[in-house]
């Protein structure tokens, strides 16, 4: 390396700005948080047959997924609390090991109490990890650079579905205590955000600004759009295993159909910088209400193989346009030191879909069947999305107006 070179990386490293490793970091940071809930889905048969003496065993055992997601949800306002107070970096290695810790502490604990105890620290940590990663990442960047960096975030979470879910069930195969030591791959990378990443110097003191401020309708309107599109998206993980198996379709080919929406969310991710360099933001926020809609209309109302998997890969692309769509928008209406505190609840309202999407659409589910619940959701997300359209069309119109009103 020239000396010139050195003194480049130097003044980079001086103003805050991330090298490859850094950013490789917070990359591999956001593969941990969406996968977290799920990795021990398939050890759930086995969880079940080994607590059955336990009173209460086989809800006991399904919490241990669930209840992840609701910790998230419930600690997020704490962690953006933190990441604005002492600094994205402290929360997000403390995090970080909180996560191995918690998580791989699956693999000894015997008692059922205790381990769903591990889970709900789990969901802290993946909180906290999902709050300093979204700061962290809006800090370092602006502009088409925040709205690439923030596509490929999402495709690298959508991928980890796609890449650990199979591996944990070649794990569980071995013992179902075996995918909790996935969890361990946040120690190393616990290890590279303590070495390469730095928050930016205006983010590393404790800033309190007034909250209230940075809550504005815009922004609540983000958690309402980001709770709904959660409810309706996890349909497929929660439901379709049920729709495809009324067809008489083995878990092997469920699991790659229910795959294909994550992997399409993983596209929707590589083209996002690409659609918000062509679109307004409203309208974005339309065409991906539009697609989710359209996707659950294919799924539930063909009723064939193809249909569901179409579907699927549709409403998947809607939610890759969705994440990082809603994640820039909150990024443009939060002030720098209200940030984490900003985005904790983006992580809340995903989280907190999560949660709710089973217990929101089971009577649903019980009045029409499964195929029709899909149908309807998707009509229901349709006419949003022409609701939303008509008010950007309102919107835009009173523009031109006050533009050309004479003075």
């Amino acid at each position: 390396m020239s000396r010139s070179d050195r003194g480049a990386v130097a003044m980079a490293h001086i103003r805050g700005e991330p090298d490859r490793v850094a950013r490789g970091t917070i990359l591999a940071a956001a593969t941990l948080t969406i996968m977290a809930p799920a990795i021990t889905a398939p050890s759930l048969p086995a969880m079940e047959q080994v607590f059955a003496d336990r009173p209460g065993a086989s809800l006991l055992v399904r919490l241990a997924m669930t209840i992840t997601s609701l910790t998230v949800a419930i600690s997020a306002p704490l962690a953006g609390f933190a990441a604005d107070r002492t600094g994205r970096r402290p929360l997000l290695v403390s995090c970080l090991v909180l996560y191995a810790l918690s998580g791989t502490a699956g693999y000894f604990l015997t008692d059922l109490w205790l381990l769903l105890a591990s889970r709900a620290l789990l969901g802290i940590a993946v909180g906290g990890i999902m709050t300093a990663v979204n700061a962290t990442i809006t800090d370092w960047f602006d502009g088409p650079a925040r709205a690439s960096f923030l596509g490929l975030q999402q495709v690298f979470a959508s991928l980890s579905g796609v890449l650990f879910l199979p591996l944990a069930g070649l794990l569980a195969t071995v013992g179902w205590r075996v995918p909790f030591w996935l969890y361990s791959m946040a120690a190393v990378v616990a290890l590279f955000a303590v070495l390469a990443v730095r928050d930016r110097p205006q983010v590393a003191a404790p800033a309190i600004a007034a909250p209230g401020r940075a809550f504005t309708r815009d922004v609540l309107g983000i958690y309402a759009l980001a709770l709904v599109a959660t409810v309706i998206f996890y349909m497929a993980p929660t439901q379709v295993p049920f729709l495809l198996a009324s067809q008489g379709i083995g878990p092997v080919l469920v699991g790659a159909i229910v795959a294909g929406s994550t992997l399409a969310s993983s596209l929707g991710g590589f083209a996002f910088p690409a659609l918000r360099g062509r679109m307004r933001p409203a309208a974005i926020t339309v065409v991906c209400i539009a697609l989710l809609g359209t996707g659950w209309v294919l799924a539930g109302a063909v009723g064939t193989i193809a249909g569901i998997a179409a579907g699927l890969l549709v409403g998947g692309l809607g939610v890759g346009f969705a994440i990082p769509h809603l994640t820039l928008r909150l990024s443009e209406l939060a002030p720098p030191a209200c940030r984490g505190r900003v985005f904790s609840g983006l992580v809340a309202g995903i989280f907190l879909g999560q949660f709710l999407s089973p217990l929101v659409v089971q009577p649903l589910i019980q009045t029409l069947g499964v195929s029709a619940s899909f149908t309807w959701a998707g009509i229901a997300m349709l006419i949003g999305a022409a609701i939303a359209a008509a008010g950007t069309r309102n919107a835009n119109y009173r523009r031109r107006a006050a533009i050309h009103q004479p003075h």
